[in-house]
């Protein structure tokens, strides 16, 4: 029962091994099977938290642009162990997640054409907020933004 649980979870996509014992529990499978078949899984190599959290983490910050804060969140929930979540996080520099704001702010600016300046600042700043990005950075990057287009500063 409990390899055919995992087996089923990972038909779908990569879990990891804290997602797969959480699984493994709901279907009342005692906790020493459950550690036992996950064993196996890493052992032959379907069940891998380093090379999910990689992989987490080059996808997420490329398609959703996720800062590192947000991308730490997201495995923490999803029970990645803390040194594979941090090992697949230094793959990202500051370069990186200024770029990706950029890219963001950039993609949603337009939409904010027409607003007054505090409701552009505030709309691109919230986006990156829930992004997962600090006020520092956020506040360069729509700043540096809406100057590009002409707006500066406005108290």
């Amino acid at each position: 029962m409990a390899r055919a649980v995992v087996l089923r979870r990972l038909s779908f996509g990569p879990r990891t091994r804290a997602q797969l014992h959480e699984a493994i529990l709901a279907k009342d499978v005692p906790a020493d099977v459950a550690d036992a078949v996950l064993d196996r899984f890493v052992e032959v190599g379907l069940v891998d938290d380093a090379d999910f959290a990689r992989e987490w983490v080059r996808v997420r910050h490329r398609d959703k642009g996720l800062s590192r804060r947000a991308l730490a969140d997201e495995m923490r929930r999803k029970g990645v162990p803390t040194d594979d979540a941090e090992e697949a996080l230094s793959a990202l520099d500051g370069d990186d997640e200024r770029a990706a704001a950029e890219a963001l702010v950039a993609r949603k600016l337009p939409a904010s054409r027409g607003l007054d300046y505090p409701k552009r600042v505030n709309r691109l700043m919230g986006m990156l907020a829930r992004k997962g990005y600090g006020p520092g950075l956020a506040g360069e990057v729509v700043r540096q933004a809406l100057a590009g287009e002409g707006e500066d500063d406005q108290p």
